[in-house]
């Protein structure tokens, strides 16, 4: 019987051994033939992606893509932990554009200077200038773009025509218009404007009135006489019946008839047009003025972290993906993005998507802005806190940029340390 025992433990360990081979890993997550891939796309845009990664999986190369989708906070929370613990690292990752500074600060990412002579299409001719230059930091590449998303206008184009029909013959909506049409439109229970995410709408005005996030890429600023005009301006909407009330669904009211205006990314069309009896219609972000066009904008940028066990034969791999998505990017479209490739700008079912007027435009192309400030992730946490108490009164506005200016100095003070 003793027998018995210590020759099934034996097999036992065998088997475990046998197992343990086969689910062998490097320090990067991922097998020797595989590229590990973590994206924040959890939404229905983690279909399109999916679908983009198992067409270049078909195309049989060397390293095929492990698509990995985990949500953002918890992604961004977790790269830090496995870039230092070694283990675990993703070979290819997205990041918001806005994030990159702070990494190449925090020594976290890898360059793609010397993997670029080999890839020669890859380069700034090929790519919308705001997604492909945010990239370039002390001239190193740090990251290539996958798209430009921005934060648009949408209008309800019955309601434009009744209310405000010559607000777009110039392809400009200007808040006096917006204004204008929302004063005869209340009395008939329409709103003029449903005000959305606050930041991208601050920031957006923010910059049109001359102000940003930051004077020297060090300094936060947004204790301004420009930032005070723009929260001024929106609390001016909602003081006047303009806009949506405090707890109304501005989304709801749009879809439901009830708003003119929709200020909203664009990325939401697919939502819309679920909406049933909606005529919609989109255009650039509401302007102060139409000599200055800001929209708001943000891009999802591929880099790659710091891994001293990824071979140069995986990094190829992952350059040939990137290649592939270079040429290959209409879903990412169709999930209502806007690709920074410019190869996809010809694809006529590109042309026939509602955002494409945004990089089809060179004009427009030049409009997107993208806060690219390294600290932009405080100030974002500060202004999310901050307008909509300004804006439906919650908050005196002169306190409430003190307030904002001083906590984001801190915070950064404190990353220092």
């Amino acid at each position: 019987m003793k027998k018995k025992v210590v020759f099934m433990f034996s097999i036992l360990i065998v088997f475990a051994i046998v197992l343990s081979g086969c689910s062998s890993s490097s320090s990067s997550g991922s097998s020797k033939n595989e590229i590990l891939y973590w994206n924040p796309f959890t939404g229905p845009d983690g279909e399109n992606m999916k679908k983009i990664v198992d067409e270049y999986n078909k195309t049989n190369p060397e390293f095929k893509i492990k698509n990995v989708s985990i949500t953002a906070d918890d992604m961004y929370t977790k790269i830090p932990t496995v870039v230092n613990s070694g283990k675990g690292i993703p070979d290819l990752t997205i990041v918001h554009a806005e994030r990159i500074k702070q990494f190449v600060e925090n020594d976290l990412l890898t360059t793609f200077d010397e993997k670029l002579a080999d890839y020669p299409e890859i380069k700034a001719e090929n790519y919308v200038p705001a997604g492909w230059n945010i990239g370039d930091i002390d001239g190193s590449r740090y990251s290539v773009p996958l798209d430009v998303h921005s934060f648009v206008m949408y209008y309800n184009k019955d309601l434009l025509e009744k209310y405000a029909p010559n607000a777009l013959d110039d392809n400009v909506i200007t808040f006096d218009e917006i204004r204008e049409a929302g004063e005869i439109s209340r009395k008939d229970g329409i709103t003029g404007i449903g005000l959305t995410w606050t930041r991208p709408i601050f920031l957006s005005i923010y910059n049109q009135l001359g102000g940003d996030i930051t004077s020297d890429g060090e300094t936060p600023t947004l204790d301004t006489p420009e930032a005070k005009e723009a929260l001024e301006l929106l609390k001016g909407l909602v003081d006047d019946k303009i806009s949506n009330k405090d707890g109304e669904d501005p989304g709801q009211l749009f879809k439901s008839n009830k708003a003119i205006f929709y200020p909203e990314g664009i990325w939401m069309q697919n939502s819309l047009n679920e909406a049933e009896k909606l005529n919609w219609g989109i255009t650039s972000f509401a302007q102060v003025s139409p000599d200055k066009i800001v929209n708001w904008t943000s891009s999802h940028q591929f880099v790659m972290f710091k891994d001293e066990n990824r071979s140069e034969e995986k990094t190829k791999g992952m350059m040939d993906f990137l290649d592939y998505i270079r040429e290959n990017s209409l879903p990412w479209a169709q999930a209502g993005q806007n690709p920074a490739a410019l190869a996809t700008l010809d694809n006529p079912e590109f042309k026939e998507l509602p955002q494409s007027f945004l990089v089809q435009d060179p004009k427009l192309q030049e409009s997107l802005k993208i806060f690219d400030y390294k600290y932009n992730g405080f100030v974002a946490e500060e202004v999310d806190k901050l307008v909509g108490d300004a804006m439906f009164g919650k908050l005196e506005i002169d306190k409430g940029l003190a307030n904002a200016q001083k906590a984001v100095e801190d915070k950064i003070a404190n990353n220092k340390k």
